[in-house]
């Protein structure tokens, strides 16, 4: 399976050192140019991702030149923006993606995405972790990752835990 992944999927997972998580359930993960920038600009101005080192392993490529009227229209930050576009282009089989408004113009646009709670489920599934909440209460409490109590408790369930 071919994946296009946004920064923040990739940012949060290596903050709690489970970035492999992404090489084990996927064949090859892509990224665009300016995802690869973000990642390291975000290392360097925020401090909750000081010092985390990129993967070697994940594919950078260039965006296309031009970006879906959808994408453009819905202003997404340009990291988004040239996942979306990549993943197009690539005819990946999956966008890693977390922020809902890009979300929303991947579905319109036809592309299959998931975030870090379904990687999580998956890894869990295939038996890759032995459990979803310590890394739920990892990426709350050093990646400031943000989960409802609501969509918590719902994913504890669907994983028996």
């Amino acid at each position: 399976m071919i994946v296009v992944a946004d920064t923040s999927v990739i940012l949060n997972l290596c903050r709690v050192q489970h970035e492999h998580l992404l090489q084990q359930l996927f064949k090859r993960v892509l990224i665009p140019d300016e995802v690869a920038a973000e990642f390291a600009r975000l290392t360097k101005i925020q401090k909750r991702f000081s010092g985390l080192v990129f993967p070697n392993w994940i594919e950078i490529l260039p965006a296309p030149k031009t970006f879906p009227t959808e994408v453009i229209e819905a202003q997404l930050h340009i990291g988004e923006s040239a996942a979306i576009a990549l993943c197009l282009k690539q005819k990946a089989d999956l966008l890693l993606i977390d922020e809902l408004a890009g979300r929303e113009v991947a579905a319109k646009l036809g592309l299959r995405t998931v975030g870090i709670i379904g990687i999580l489920i998956d890894a869990r599934n295939d038996n890759l972790i032995p459990n979803i909440k310590l890394l739920l209460e990892r990426l709350e409490r050093e990646a400031s990752f943000w989960i409802s109590r609501d969509l918590r408790l719902q994913v504890l369930q669907l994983a028996g835990e």
